[in-house]
């Protein structure tokens, strides 16, 4: 049995969306806002959208934690897994994405957590790489099948605009329903 046949007898499973992109126009986070509108029943996604005002991670600021760093941990806590979705710059991830997932290292609500990787270029394999690698160091558990990489490249899409291609948005649901699954088994 899935979660697509067990949703109406389930609790809600939440999630939470990271973009690795601060741009205002993002593949990355249009992505993220398609795969929220296709979302099975029973399921809630949110975006984040803080992490261009954290702070520069800074060990010696944890005792007096930033209200910024204060409101990611309390997402991810919140969170029954997580979507990351990543741009690739210079063969790597994003240095505010790192930011972010180091401000998460100390604490124990990542630990443990379902991760899913979106990416919205095929040609991004270093940054999957090294999101991978950073990820499983942190315990989080990596769902291969529930991670996707969509060649949105050139195609200037929208969140409306993905949703309205057949493909991506038939690969986007999938991944979710997938991902779902997996939370449910974690759990």
């Amino acid at each position: 049995m899935t979660f697509a046949d067990t949703a109406s007898k389930s609790r809600t499973i939440h999630i939470l969306a990271i973009s690795g992109s601060l741009r205002q126009v993002s593949s990355n986070t249009a992505l993220l806002q398609a795969a929220i509108v296709l979302l099975p029943e029973g399921v809630e996604m949110k975006l984040y959208s803080g992490l261009g005002d954290l702070p520069h991670f800074n060990p010696d600021l944890e005792p007096t934690e930033p209200p910024s760093v204060t409101e990611l941990r309390s997402l991810v806590k919140w969170a029954d897994g997580l979507v990351i979705s990543s741009p690739e710059y210079a063969h790597g991830i994003p240095g505010v994405l790192k930011n972010a997932l180091d401000w998460l290292v100390s604490g124990e609500e990542f630990v443990g957590k379902p991760v899913a990787l979106f990416n919205a270029s095929p040609r991004a394999i270093h940054a999957q790489s090294s999101l991978t690698e950073i990820v499983t160091t942190m315990a989080g558990h990596i769902v291969p099948e529930a991670s996707v990489t969509v060649s949105l490249l050139g195609k200037n899409l929208d969140a409306a605009g993905i949703m309205a291609d057949p493909e991506i948005s038939g690969e986007l649901k999938s991944a979710m329903i997938l991902f779902a699954n997996a939370i449910e088994q974690f759990s």
